[in-house]
């Protein structure tokens, strides 16, 4: 995990400090919105919590792996070879099971357009699906 200070500006552009910000979802509360999630998926990138990446990835995804173990070696790799350096929400729209959040992140790779597919289970938002632009 890449050492992200609570104090540091949150990678998720709010402007506000991570730990008032992403790093309590990451230590477990759940975002009331999937454009929140989004967000904080972005951080846990950012940051390299492999972890929450994995818990809030629904079964469905086609980067889900039932290797935990595998898959997070594969996330944390992405996470230390990429530079996060910013998010832009472009679209949003929720209603109460699903959601999309289209977005532009800026990578040391270069810059990414997705738009997101969100689905609520059990009351908390998982990542579906994703399509790149």
């Amino acid at each position: 995990m890449k050492k992200a200070s609570p104090n540091a500006p949150c990678p998720c552009g709010s402007n506000n400090k991570y730990k008032k910000c992403c790093l309590v979802y990451h230590k477990g509360a759940k975002p009331k919105t999937a454009l929140l999630l989004m967000k904080s998926r972005y951080a846990a990138y950012a940051v390299g919590d492999s972890s929450y990446i994995i818990k809030t990835t629904h079964e469905t995804n086609a980067q889900y792996m039932t290797d935990t173990k595998e898959w997070k070696e594969s996330i944390d790799a992405f996470s230390k070879e990429t530079a996060f350096l910013g998010l832009e929400i472009l679209d949003f729209s929720e209603d109460k099971e699903e959601a999309f959040v289209t977005f532009k992140a800026l990578l040391s790779s270069g810059e990414m357009i997705e738009k997101s597919h969100f689905l609520k289970v059990d009351g908390f938002w998982l990542y579906e699906n994703g399509e790149v632009s």
